[in-house]
């Protein structure tokens, strides 16, 4: 009966040392035992871990990717524009010994060195690299927590700013800046555009100066084009070179007259072939000009734009008159 109560407490101390001696890493750990106080150099994988009871203690470390938010810094760029920035690191324990020996905390450490960094930075750079080109900030910030790191056993997976908070007063000349750029595109693209469209234009002038009857084309298109759009009133261009021509003939007949041209005072005597105009029939256009009389009785015949324009009258005569349209339609009766 003695032997049996032995040989349970046997057992039973067997199976607390076991429970005692046995420990669970996960996967995402790595075990690091003290022995007496001295640290193992292996360190124990996922799984079921074996330690001495009393004699070892068994710390987990963990090796996952940490993301650690890095508080905002205010500084002072180096064009002088202050400005306050945040980031976030990504790390991981690369060697659980350093990481458990080497310093208190790793995650705290890897916090300050990265804000003293961070402000370290916002001095060396400008606001346009700030906001427009951060990847070799970036890089750099990387590269100042590298350094220390690595002697605690922390590899920096990357760093990255995350936002810049600018002053209101600054905000504000930005907008400004913005709106004068795009101002600016948009009145370039402008001009480009009058300037390509005025180019046609005086390409479509030369071509319909070499050849009158496009400009007459132009005009019936456009007639077209108005009466298209059922309106009541249709206005009409009056022909510039019939006025011209009128204008040139009201001209001849003053010098005609004239006593000085004749050099003496008696009255000009019509010339020969010529008529008066009373006896003049309305669509004798060839009788008119004959007898060079002024614009005004012409108009005051009231002789029909197509009889007129169906005299053919050369172009080269009635741009060598060179009569203003405003004289002539003066002398018009209504």
């Amino acid at each position: 009966m003695l032997v049996l109560d032995v040989l349970i407490v046997v057992v039973l101390a067997l199976a607390v040392l076991a429970g005692l001696s046995v420990r669970t890493v996960q996967q995402y750990q790595r075990g690091v035992v003290f022995r007496f106080g001295r640290v193992l150099d292996r360190v124990r994988e996922p799984g079921l871990a074996m330690i001495m009871p009393v004699a070892d203690r068994l710390k987990k470390v963990n090796v996952q990717i940490v993301t650690m938010p890095v508080p905002g810094q205010e500084g002072i760029t180096r064009d002088n524009v202050t400005v306050r920035v945040d980031a976030v690191v990504y790390f991981k324990v690369e060697d659980p010994v350093k990481a458990t020996v080497n310093v208190q905390d790793y995650g705290f450490a890897i916090s300050q060195v990265a804000q003293t960094s961070l402000r370290s930075i916002i001095g060396k750079s400008e606001l346009d690299d700030l906001l427009a080109n951060r990847e070799p900030i970036n890089q750099g910030l990387e590269l100042m927590l590298d350094s220390p790191a690595l002697g605690w056993g922390v590899q920096i997976d990357r760093v990255e700013i995350k936002d810049v908070a600018l002053p209101e007063s600054m905000k504000r000349s930005m907008s400004r800046q913005a709106e004068a750029e795009r101002e600016r595109r948009a009145r370039i693209i402008t001009a480009d555009g009058e300037y390509q469209a005025s180019s046609r234009l005086s390409e479509a002038a030369a071509i319909m100066a070499e050849t009158p009857a496009a400009l007459q084309l132009r005009l019936l298109q456009t007639v077209v084009e108005v009466a298209a759009e059922k309106n009541s009133t249709l206005v009409l261009p009056f022909p510039v070179e019939l006025l011209r021509f009128l204008e040139s003939a009201t001209k001849q007949a003053e010098v005609a007259s004239s006593p000085k041209a004749a050099g003496t005072d008696r009255p000009a005597e019509p010339l020969q072939g010529s008529r008066p105009v009373e006896q003049l029939e309305l669509p004798d256009l060839d009788g008119v000009l004959a007898t060079e009389m002024p614009a005004a009785e012409v108009l005051a015949r009231e002789v029909p734009a197509e009889e007129v324009l169906a005299a053919e009258v050369p172009a080269e005569e009635v741009l060598a008159a060179e009569v203003p349209a405003v004289e002539v339609l003066k002398s018009a009766k209504p």
